[in-house]
């Protein structure tokens, strides 16, 4: 049986010295629903695991002047109930809300379910449509900030180096005329892997889309923007032409796999059709 060392650093500066210690050879875990399988599978065979869910840095959500500020090590299930999440990002919130069971929700992370890099991230694509960043410290204790769409470099590969780690996700404040709608389509209704799913962030002035963000999970090799869906919808008048304009365009932005839970056909029907739902009730609502 392989040998583990574990350890649980009691603050920032802690960790710090840690990662600076043990480099590339460390392994982080806070909610370890994704690692902990892994490695009972013998996927993942970690050296050292450097247990962060109990720091208080990485578990604080609080609202700044411009942002939100998620920790990396706050529970997807303390999201989906978050009061200032609820107010200022409710996509999120209902998106975290979906996520697996209530056993998972209240272990796994929104750190975690990034830094995983699935297509099928349930947090992905409502944060992608909210223009989030991910702060990262590397093995020097250095910071920086990664657009979550440059974030995401394919599957399952990201732009963290070995021995980095997501301290803190960045939401900017969305405008007061910013609306958003998210779907997840599982094959069930809980705890399912999500088929494919869609968030829309729109901004409407005067009868005119000003804005628009969409995102995509599930239909391609990672979670998406869909840039020429949002360069598409600025500036048009918010009529019913848009739901039959729209589709062509978003089935050049898909890249679906056929795989135990639907056809690529079948993906790519219900993402339009969900994307038009969402489309529809913002426009009109």
């Amino acid at each position: 049986m392989q040998t583990v060392e574990y350890l649980k650093p009691a603050d920032m500066n802690e960790l710090a010295a840690l990662m600076q210690q043990y480099a590339a050879r460390a392994t982080f875990i806070a909610g370890g629903t994704n690692l902990i399988p892994d490695m009972r599978s013998g996927r993942h065979r970690p050296e050292v695991l450097l247990d962060i869910g109990d720091l208080k840095a990485m578990n604080a959500i609080a609202l700044n002047d411009d942002h939100l500020s998620i920790g990396a090590a706050a529970t997807i299930a303390r999201i989906a109930a978050d009061a200032t999440v609820n107010a200022h990002c409710p996509i999120l919130a209902a998106a975290a809300a979906k996520l697996g069971n209530p056993l998972t929700r209240n272990r796994a992370t929104i750190g975690g379910n990034l830094a995983n890099a699935s297509p099928c991230a349930d947090t992905a694509p409502p944060l992608l449509s909210l223009e989030a960043l991910v702060e990262i410290m590397d093995v020097k204790g250095q910071q920086r900030q990664v657009p979550l769409d440059k974030f995401f470099r394919g599957y399952k590969w990201t732009d963290l180096a070995p021995g980095e780690v997501i301290t803190r996700i960045v939401v900017p404040k969305p405008s007061s005329g910013m609306q958003g709608g998210h779907t997840k389509l599982g094959l069930r209704k809980a705890a399912a892997i999500c088929v494919a799913s869609v968030a829309v962030m729109l901004e409407k002035e005067n009868d005119h889309i000003a804005k628009a963000r969409v995102a995509f999970g599930s239909v391609a090799p990672k979670p998406i923007r869909a840039y020429r869906l949002e360069a598409f919808f600025e500036g048009k008048a918010a009529d019913a032409t848009l739901l039959s304009q729209c589709e062509p365009i978003l089935q050049q932005e898909i890249a679906p796999i056929s795989d135990i839970r639907g056809s690529e056909a079948y993906r790519r029907q219900v993402t339009a059709v969900i994307f038009k739902r969402n489309l529809q009730e913002l426009l009109w609502s």
